[in-house]
């Protein structure tokens, strides 16, 4: 994989988890490499953290899972049998968790995050991704085969063998794309998404999974940033280039929505049942529905690349240590992170914030404003 490349892009998701954490160790199978246990694991680079109740989980670079079960107060690192970047962590009730990670990794806790088993590689990912792509070739080669005068047939066909001869190659060449997000409707039901497009199913609490990046219209194989679910119970997915996709069957199928910008969106959240668009150069978009979304200007270009959506307050996260805080999502006040180094996500807490970013936890009290 290329060499890691600088913190700054780190912090533009997409191309963070593009880059490897582990250039100077080429050999090493970080997927089956133990993360190493340190007193300094909460300082290193963090990407997400999750809350429930009490519990929080933190994930970063290198293997690192990071729990407290008392709202951030106090933390400890949990060993973890792999040592790739992690990206993304998720609860869906007090025991069960998961997360994901380079090289395709995605894992389970079934203990609140203290034990992790790993349920698929890069390796079994673009297997699946393979079989998927090499059966939508036979249906269509016999449809055609039914109506060799039918050019769109023609068309979908040939466009079908190119992305298989793709996959086939990403399986030749190893486990090296990431996933980005992981997102659960319960403990059975959930979704894992990540770069060139990728897009995985599960139904069974993660022990299979169905290749589903083919059910987007996603011609380009843009990456796939964040996953939500809104009140009404609409699921929308973020991404590369301007691209969102909302589903109103529980993901079953989905459809491609306009968006008024071209650049990447990291994050889309919801708050006081208003929906929230966010991503590079400070872009950030509000709507009532899903389909029409305004503008809101907040007075900062840095990249925006989460959000804390609390019961009162909305509060935005970016580069260069950017914290925005917003008690209806039309107005921001900047609050002071006390330094520069860039956040990636937060969870609210009793009294204030917990974040993750490039300087590791970060709590910041509502007093700190």
């Amino acid at each position: 994989m290329d060499p890691i490349r600088s913190l700054i892009h780190c912090f533009a998701l997409a191309t963070v988890l593009l880059s490897s954490s582990v250039a100077a160790q080429p050999d090493v199978d970080r997927l089956n490499t133990s993360a190493l246990l340190s007193y300094r694991a909460g300082q290193t680079l963090m990407l997400d953290i999750a809350k429930h109740g009490d519990q929080l989980l933190a994930v970063g670079d290198q293997g690192v899972v990071m729990r407290s079960s008392d709202q951030g107060q106090h933390w400890q690192q949990e060993q973890t049998p792999f040592s790739v970047m992690l990206t993304s962590v998720f609860f869906t009730d007090a025991n069960n968790a998961w997360l994901t990670g380079h090289d395709g990794l995605l894992a389970s806790s079934h203990d609140g995050g203290v034990t992790w088993k790993r349920l698929l590689d890069g390796n079994q990912i673009n297997q699946l991704r393979l079989q998927r792509l090499q059966a939508v070739v036979v249906e269509l080669q016999s449809q055609v085969d039914a109506e060799p005068e039918n050019e769109s047939l023609m068309t979908q066909l040939d466009d079908a063998v190119w992305y298989a001869e793709d996959a086939a190659a990403a399986l030749a060449e190893g486990p090296s794309i990431p996933l980005l997000d992981v997102w659960f409707a319960n403990d059975q039901q959930g979704f894992a998404l990540g770069a060139y497009g990728l897009l995985l199913k599960t139904d069974d609490g993660g022990e299979s999974w169905a290749y589903w990046g083919d059910r987007l219209d996603n011609p380009d194989n843009f990456h796939l940033n964040a996953m939500m679910a809104d009140h009404r119970g609409d699921l929308y997915i973020a991404g590369e280039a301007g691209l969102l996709f909302r589903s109103t069957d529980k993901g079953m199928s989905w459809t491609r929505m306009d968006t008024p910008y071209e650049g990447s969106f990291f994050s889309i959240t919801e708050f006081k049942q208003q929906l929230f668009l966010m991503g590079l150069r400070g872009h950030l978009y509000r709507s009532d529905d899903g389909d029409d979304w305004q503008a809101v200007k907040t007075g900062y270009s840095a990249t925006l690349l989460s959000a804390v959506a609390g019961a009162d307050k909305l509060v935005l996260l970016g580069q260069g240590g950017l914290i925005l805080e917003s008690s209806e999502g039309l107005h921001f006040t900047a609050l002071d992170s006390g330094g520069r180094r860039s956040l990636s996500a937060g969870v609210a807490v009793e009294g204030g914030y917990r974040l993750v970013g490039e300087g590791g936890l970060l709590s910041l009290e509502v007093g700190d404003e």
